[in-house]
C-alpha cells in the first residue's frame, strides 16, 4: 500500500516494522513527509551523532547515523535517526527509526505509542457502529458515512443518559432498529417494554414490482 499513497508534505506516517523497506521509506522522505517505524532486529546502523537524553522519561538513546550495509545504504542514502525507548506500562523496549530531526525523542516515542489509539478506534467502530458497507468509496463519502454513524451513536448515548435507561447502548440501538415505524414514545419504548434476547434482524430488502 505504500506505493499507492500520495504522500502529503509535512505529514507523519506511523507504521510497524513489517513495512520497513528502505527504498520505499526513502521515497516517502524525498516527498517531504516524515515516518516513524520500528527497526528490524538485523538492521545495521552506524552512529554518527549522539544526543543527550532524559533516561528517567524512558528514552535510552537518541542517535543520528547512516545505514551500514551496502544494499541498505543504496536504498536509503540519507541520514536516519534511531531512538530507543522503554515503555514502563508494557515493560518493553522499542527501537524506532525516523527521518524527523526536529521532534524530541519523547515525541517520536509518543507518536508511535498513540497510533495504537487509532487501532482501538477502528476496533470500536467495528464493534459499535452499523457500518456494514459503504455507499461510496471516495474519502469524502467514507468520512461522511462514518460521521453519520458516530453522530447517531452519540445521540443514542445522550438519550439513554437523559431518560436514565439501564440498558447497554448496543441493545438500545437494536430496539430502535426494529421500532423505527412504531409511534410509541421513545421513553416508553426503552423503559416500559420488556425486550428479551435482543438479536439483530436480518431482513432482506423487498423489491417493488410495477405491473
Amino acid at each position: 500500500m505504500l506505493d499507492e499513497l500520495d504522500y502529503e508534505k509535512g505529514s507523519y506516517y506511523i507504521m510497524d516494522k513489517g513495512y520497513v523497506e528502505f527504498s520505499r521509506l526513502h521515497k516517502l522522505h524525498a516527498s517531504g513527509a516524515y515516518f516513524v517505524t520500528r527497526t528490524k532486529d538485523n538492521m545495521r546502523f552506524r552512529r554518527m551523532y549522539l544526543h543527550e537524553v532524559d533516561k528517567t522519561a524512558g528514552i535510552k538513546c537518541d542517535q543520528i547515523g547512516m545505514l551500514e550495509t551496502h544494499k541498505s545504504l543504496k536504498a536509503y542514502p540519507d541520514k536516519l535517526r534511531r531512538v530507543k525507548y522503554h515503555d514502563e506500562e508494557l515493560d518493553k523496549e522499542f527501537v524506532f527509526i525516523t527521518n524527523s530531526m526536529e521532534l524530541s525523542a519523547m515525541e517520536i516515542a509518543l507518536l508511535y505509542k498513540n497510533c495504537w489509539q487509532v487501532e482501538l478506534f477502528f476496533k470500536w467502530i467495528k464493534q459499535h457502529l452499523k457500518v456494514k458497507s459503504f455507499w461510496g468509496t471516495t474519502m469524502n463519502a467514507v468520512k461522511t458515512q462514518v460521521y453519520c454513524a458516530i453522530i447517531t451513536y452519540c445521540l443514542i448515548v445522550i438519550i439513554a443518559y437523559k431518560l436514565k435507561v439501564d440498558r447497554p447502548i448496543y441493545e438500545i440501538l437494536q430496539i430502535l432498529n426494529f421500532s423505527l415505524l412504531d409511534k410509541t414514545p421513545v421513553r416508553e419504548t426503552l423503559t416500559d417494554r420488556d425486550y428479551k434476547n435482543i438479536k439483530e434482524l436480518n431482513y432482506k430488502q423487498l423489491k417493488i414490482s410495477w405491473n
